[in-house]
């Protein structure tokens, strides 16, 4: 499988009180479990199955996913920008594994 890389954008610096956009975005190949690789046999189901991102501990996003969800799933959604922190992103795949990114914001 191709390297799992996940990446985020959020502002370094915002007013307070700005709506600010929050993009993300996870390389990861989606394999549904109804592919057939070149001998024939099915690729497992590999999917991201949830993200969930928080601000300062606090859940501000949450997604579910399903296995018709295109490879290297993107999201973008807006935050009002109130204090300074740090804003936490988890990918969980099937089997448990999660992949993490934390990115800091500042408010002035």
């Amino acid at each position: 499988m191709a390297k799992v890389k996940p990446r985020v954008k959020v502002p370094k610096t915002a007013d307070a009180g700005e709506i600010i956009e929050i993009k993300t975005l996870i390389s990861h190949p989606m394999h549904s479990g109804r592919a057939v690789d070149g001998d024939g046999n099915l690729v497992p189901r590999q999917i991201i199955h949830s993200f969930r991102a928080s601000f300062n501990g606090k859940l501000v996003m949450s997604v579910d996913l399903k296995p018709s969800v295109s490879a290297n799933p993107f999201f973008t959604f807006p935050f009002k920008a109130t204090a300074s922190g740090t804003f936490d992103f988890i990918w969980i795949e099937d089997g448990g594994k999660e992949y993490t990114k934390s990115k800091k914001i500042s408010i002035g």
